[in-house]
C-alpha cells in the first residue's frame, strides 16, 4: 500500500464506531468516504458521505461505482454497518427477523466485499477490515442471533484472507466488546416475545445498559483498525479493548466451566 493517500470506504459511518474510524483514518492522511442509508449533506462531516444500503444489491453497486468514478481506485474497505436485537431469548425472534439480522450483519458485508474485490485484484493491493464482535468469539446468552452473525463474519474473514492474499489483498476482523455508542438505542425489539421471558428481558436490559456505559470509547476500535492497516503482515483476528482481550484469552486457555460461570456471573444469571 505505497500510496500517498489511500482511498477508504467505511460503511455505517454516520455515528459510533464507523464515524470514529472514518475520523481517525482521515486525520492520519487517508482519503475517506463514509456511507449511511441516507448519505450526507456536503460539509456536514469531515469526510464525504455516500448513500448506501448494504442489504440492497443495486445500492451497493451504485455506491462503489460512484466512488470509483471519483477516485479511480479503492484501497481499503471497512465493513462496519450492522445492528443488534435487544437482549431476548433466541426463540423470541421470528425466522424473518433472523434473516434480517444476517442480511445486514453478514450478507451486507459479503455484498460489499464482492463489489470491491475485482478492483482490488486489478490493483494487486487492498485491505478489507470487518468489524465483528467479541460475542462472535465468546457467545453471550440472550443475544444468540447477533452472536451467530458475528461468528459468521469471523469465519468468512479468515477464509477470505487465505483466498485473496495471493492478489495482494489482506482481510482482518476486529472484535470489540461493549463500546459506548448509540448502537443499543437502535436495537430491534424481538418480534415474537413470549411472556415466560419477560423477567429475564427486563433484567438483562438493565445489566447490558450498565455494561455499555462502562464500555470502551469508539476511538479504541478506530486505533486497532489503523494498527491493522499499518501492519506489513496483518493478523486475521484483532481484539479491541481490555475486556475483549481478556475474554478471548479465557476462551482460548480457561476451562469451559470457568468461562461459563464468569459469563453468568457478569450477567447476574442464576446458575
Amino acid at each position: 500500500m505505497n500510496i500517498t493517500k489511500p482511498v477508504v470506504l467505511v460503511t455505517g459511518a454516520s455515528s459510533g464506531i464507523g464515524e470514529a474510524i472514518a475520523h481517525k483514518l482521515a486525520a492520519v492522511g487517508y482519503r475517506v468516504y463514509g456511507t449511511s442509508r441516507r448519505g450526507g449533506q456536503a460539509g456536514a462531516t469531515a469526510f464525504p458521505m455516500l448513500a448506501l444500503d448494504v442489504t440492497d444489491d443495486e445500492s451497493v453497486e451504485m455506491a462503489v461505482n460512484q466512488l470509483l468514478a471519483i477516485e479511480g481506485r479503492i484501497d481499503v474497505l471497512v465493513n462496519n454497518a450492522g445492528f443488534g436485537v435487544a437482549p431476548a431469548s433466541a426463540e423470541e425472534s421470528s425466522i424473518e427477523q433472523a434473516k434480517a439480522i444476517f442480511d445486514t450483519n453478514f450478507l451486507g458485508l459479503v455484498r460489499m466485499t464482492r463489489a470491491v474485490v475485482p478492483q482490488m485484484r486489478a490493483q494487486r493491493s487492498g485491505r478489507i477490515i470487518n468489524i465483528g464482535s467479541i460475542l462472535g468469539v465468546v457467545p453471550m446468552p440472550y443475544v444468540a442471533l447477533y452472536a451467530a452473525s458475528k461468528h459468521a463474519v469471523a469465519g468468512y474473514t479468515e477464509a477470505l484472507d487465505h483466498e485473496l492474499r495471493g492478489y495482494g489483498i489482506r482481510t482482518s476482523v476486529i472484535a470489540p466488546a461493549f463500546t459506548r455508542t448509540q448502537f443499543e438505542a437502535n436495537n430491534l425489539e424481538p418480534d415474537a416475545k413470549l411472556e415466560e421471558y419477560n423477567p429475564i428481558r427486563a433484567h438483562l436490559a438493565h445489566v447490558v445498559s450498565a455494561a455499555m456505559q462502562g464500555g470502551d470509547e469508539p476511538a479504541v476500535v478506530a486505533d486497532v483498525v489503523l494498527q491493522a492497516l499499518l501492519a506489513a503482515r496483518p493478523k486475521r483476528h484483532y481484539t479491541a479493548g481490555k475486556a475483549a482481550a481478556r475474554l478471548q484469552f479465557l476462551r482460548r486457555f480457561a476451562p469451559a466451566r470457568l468461562l461459563d460461570a464468569g459469563l453468568r456471573k457478569n450477567l447476574q444469571l442464576d446458575n
